[in-house]
C-alpha cells in the first residue's frame, strides 16, 4: 500500500484526527477519531515519519483545501488561515474519484446529457460528474478557442439537444470569465459544478421546450420558476455537499435573494449572466437567437446588468465569439473561429461568397483589417452550410503567433 506523510505540525492536540495515522513502513500509531494527547506525543509521530493511506491523505486535502475557502470569504487574514490547523471532519464527497471521461465535447455532451435525464434517478453520478469537471477544464485550457468553437456550433445544432450543451457552455463561460476577473481556481471550483447541474430538475423539459413550436404552458412555467430549489434538493439528495454549489444551483435564477449565501454573491451573478447569456443565443422555434454581441449588449446596459461582470465576459469569450457566423465589410459571411486581440476583432474563416454561393477554401482572416471587418452579426439559423471542425483546425494552425 502507497502511505503519504501527514503534515504533523498542522494537527491540534486534543482533537480528534478523521484518518489512521501510520508510520512510513504501515504500523499503526493512532485509529481514526483518537486524538494528540499531548506535544510530546506530536513530537513522537513526526519521529515515525507519520503517514496516512493514498485515498484518505487526498481526501484530507481536499477537506482543508474547502476549509481555507471557506475561512478566506469570511475575511480571515491569510496569514492567520495560513496557522489554521487541519480539518478534523471529511466529507464523503472529499474521497470521490473522477471517473475518466474520454473523447472531445460532443463525448461529454452525451455522458452529461444522460445525468440531467436521470436526475433524482442516477446510479452513483459524482465520480462521472466529477469526471466530466476535469475532462472539460483539460479540453477547455488545452485549446480555449477550439472549445468555444465546438460548444457554440453544438448550440446551433437541434439534433444533438439543448440541456447539456447549454451546461458546458455555461460551464466554460464561468470558468473564463471567473478567471479573468482574478477568481481562484477553488472559488471557480463550486461554479463549474453549479453551471453542469443547475437545470437538472428540468432537462429532459428543457430540451422538450427548446423544440416545441408553441411557447410554453402554465406547468411548463411552473416548473421553469420551481427547477433551481428541485434541482438543489435533487442534487443534495444524490451526495452534493457543498453549501456553495448547491446555493448557487437554488438561486440562479434568483442572485440577490435574501436567504441566498452572502459570501457567495459574484459566483451566484456570474452564474446568472452566463445562463442568460448562452439562452440569449440559442435558438427557439418560436424566435431567433440573438447574437453574441446583442446578448452582451443587452446583458451590460440593461435593466440590472453587472456593467464589471459583462464587460469581464465579453472580453473572455469575445463578442463574437469561436463558432459564431458575421458578415464581412466585404460582403461575404464568415464564422468566427479564434479570438481576436480585442473583443470585437476575432479571426474568421469565410464560408460563403458575396455572390451567395459556398467558398471551399478555408483561409484565416483578421476582423482587425478594415477590408474585411465586420459589418454585422448573423444568426445560426440563416446558415445553409456545414462547418468542417477538422479543416478549421488545420486552418487555425496558419494564423501567425507574433
Amino acid at each position: 500500500m502507497k502511505y503519504v506523510p501527514i503534515p504533523v505540525a498542522l494537527l491540534e492536540v486534543g482533537k480528534p484526527l478523521p484518518v489512521d495515522v501510520l508510520s512510513d513502513t504501515g504500523q499503526l500509531l493512532l485509529r481514526r477519531g483518537q486524538p494528540i494527547v499531548s506535544e510530546q506525543h506530536r513530537d513522537k509521530l513526526h519521529g515515525f515519519h507519520a503517514s496516512t493511506s493514498a485515498s484518505d491523505g487526498l481526501a484530507w486535502q481536499h477537506a482543508y483545501e474547502r476549509m481555507v475557502h471557506e475561512l478566506l470569504q469570511k475575511g480571515m487574514d491569510a496569514r492567520d488561515v495560513a496557522k489554521a490547523p487541519m480539518p478534523i471532519a471529511i466529507r464523503a464527497t472529499d474521497y470521490v474519484v473522477g471517473e475518466q471521461v474520454n473523447g472531445g465535447w460532443l463525448d461529454l455532451q452525451a455522458v452529461l446529457r444522460g445525468i440531467l435525464y436521470q436526475g433524482g434517478l442516477a446510479i452513483n453520478p459524482l465520480p462521472r460528474l466529477k469526471g466530466l469537471e476535469e475532462k472539460a477544464l483539460a479540453l477547455l485550457h488545452a485549446d480555449v478557442d477550439a472549445s468555444l468553437f465546438e460548444l457554440f456550433q453544438a448550440l446551433g445544432d437541434n439534433s444533438l439537444g439543448y440541456c447539456a450543451t447549454h451546461a458546458l457552455l455555461c460551464a466554460v463561460v464561468c470558468e473564463l470569465t471567473g478567471a479573468k476577473l482574478g477568481l481562484s481556481e477553488l472559488q471557480r471550483k463550486p461554479l463549474i459544478g453549479a453551471a453542469l447541474t443547475m437545470n437538472i430538475g428540468m432537462a429532459r423539459d428543457q430540451d422538450s421546450m427548446a423544440r416545441q413550436h408553441g411557447t410554453i404552458n402554465e406547468s411548463q412555467r411552473t416548473l421553469v420558476t420551481e427547477h433551481p430549489h428541485l434541482g438543489a434538493q435533487i442534487l443534495a439528495e444524490l451526495g452534493v455537499d457543498d453549501p456553495l454549489q448547491l446555493d448557487l444551483v437554488r438561486w440562479h435564477h434568483a442572485p440577490d435573494h435574501a436567504d441566498a449565501l452572502p459570501n457567495n454573491l459574484t459566483n451566484r451573478h456570474l452564474l446568472n449572466l452566463a445562463d442568460v447569456f448562452v439562452a440569449r443565443t440559442a435558438a427557439r422555434r418560436t424566435r431567433a437567437a440573438q447574437s453574441p454581441v446583442s446578448a452582451v449588449r443587452n446583458m451590460v446596459f440593461g435593466a440590472g446588468g453587472d456593467l464589471g461582470l459583462g464587460s469581464a465576459m465579453a472580453q473572455a469569450v469575445g463578442f463574437y465569439p469561436p463558432g459564431t457566423y458575421v458578415k464581412l465589410a466585404n460582403g461575404e459571411i464568415a464564422v468566427a473561429v479564434q479570438r481576436g486581440e480585442r473583443a470585437n476583432t476575432p479571426w474568421v474563416i469565410s464560408i460563403v461568397g458575396n455572390d451567395a454561393m459556398p467558398m471551399a477554401k478555408y483561409h484565416c482572416v483578421s476582423t482587425a483589417d478594415p477590408r474585411t471587418a465586420i459589418s454585422a452579426p448573423v444568426n445560426f439559423e440563416q446558415i445553409k452550410v456545414s462547418v468542417s471542425a477538422d479543416r478549421v483546425h488545420k486552418a487555425r494552425a496558419r494564423i501567425p503567433t507574433d
